[in-house]
Order: structure tokens, then C-alpha cells, then sequence
């Protein structure tokens, strides 16, 4: 299992931040890299609390293929799944989940654990997220590129009140 580790700069305070890493409506809006929608079934932000979510791929297809699959003259759409639990909340501090994946490839199954520490730079703060446990079916420069993708929306979301 490989663990990720990346921080990024966002200009808004702690409060803010900390605010849209427990708002499940941000977090449909942030978490997820483009050309995914995310719709999500259960959030609740509380220690011990779950959530479920739902990821909808505008392109099917799993990694590396190049050409979408139709069905009756439309591009499929390819379905994942996860879910977890809220395992430790410290305001304005830190978000620690536990999660797993809905999904028959062995590849991509187990806990995993997201950590979100927020502190205090430069007027503003400093996010570091450490996902350890990360599926051999994840690899780890992919995991980073989309939690970058993720990391700037939230950023964006932060600072504007926008993902654009």
C-alpha cells in the first residue's frame, strides 16, 4: 500500500477551510477531480459519523483506455463508489476519515485513511492531506494528480466562493 502526502497554500483562513472539508454540498463540488460528478448519499460531519458517496466518470472507461463505450449511440457511464466514517475532528485543525471503495476489483479494496491538517501561514493556510493505505490499484502519481486537481478547487472555493 502506498500513502500520499501534498499540501497546498489557500489565502482564507482555518475556520473557512476546516468549514468546506465537512459541508457534503463542498464537498461534491471540490473533492473530485473534472470530469467527475459526485453526488453524495450520507455526510455526517460528527466523530464516529459516516458518509457515502457516489462518482459518475463523463468518459467510461478505466484508466488508459482511449475510446469511450457506447450504448445505444451514448457514452456509457462508469460508476464508483465509496464510503467511511469521521474517525477524528478537530476544529480548525484537523479531519481524519477512514474510507473504502465499493468495488469488485481486489485491486482497489480496503481502508484507507485520509488525514487534513490546516495551519496557519501567511495570512492564510496551509493544507497538508496524507492518504496512507492507498489500493495498489491506485497508483501513487495518479492519486496526486488528483488530489492536486482537488486541492485547487478547494482552494479556488475557499478564496472566491467559486470552483471556477
Amino acid at each position: 500500500m502506498a500513502t500520499t502526502r501534498i499540501g497546498t497554500h489557500i489565502n482564507a483562513p482555518r475556520s473557512t477551510v476546516y468549514r468546506l472539508l465537512l459541508d457534503g454540498d463542498a464537498v461534491a463540488t471540490w473533492m473530485m477531480p473534472d470530469g467527475i460528478a459526485t453526488e453524495v448519499h450520507r455526510f455526517e460531519p460528527v466523530e464516529g459519523g459516516s458518509f457515502s458517496i457516489t462518482l459518475t466518470y463523463d468518459e467510461a472507461a478505466d484508466p488508459g483506455e482511449t475510446e469511450p463505450h457506447y450504448v445505444a449511440g451514448t457514452i456509457r457511464q462508469k460508476h464508483d463508489a465509496y464510503f467511511g466514517t469521521f474517525r477524528s475532528l478537530i476544529p480548525d485543525e484537523q479531519v481524519v476519515e477512514v474510507l473504502e471503495f465499493v468495488t469488485e476489483k481486489p485491486d482497489m479494496t480496503g481502508s484507507q485513511t485520509v488525514t487534513f491538517t490546516l495551519t496557519d501561514v501567511d495570512g492564510g493556510t496551509h493544507l497538508e492531506i496524507l492518504h496512507e493505505e492507498v489500493p495498489p490499484g491506485l497508483g501513487p502519481a495518479e492519486n496526486e494528480v488528483g488530489w492536486q486537481m482537488a486541492l485547487t478547487k478547494l482552494a479556488a472555493l475557499a478564496e472566491r466562493g467559486t470552483t471556477d
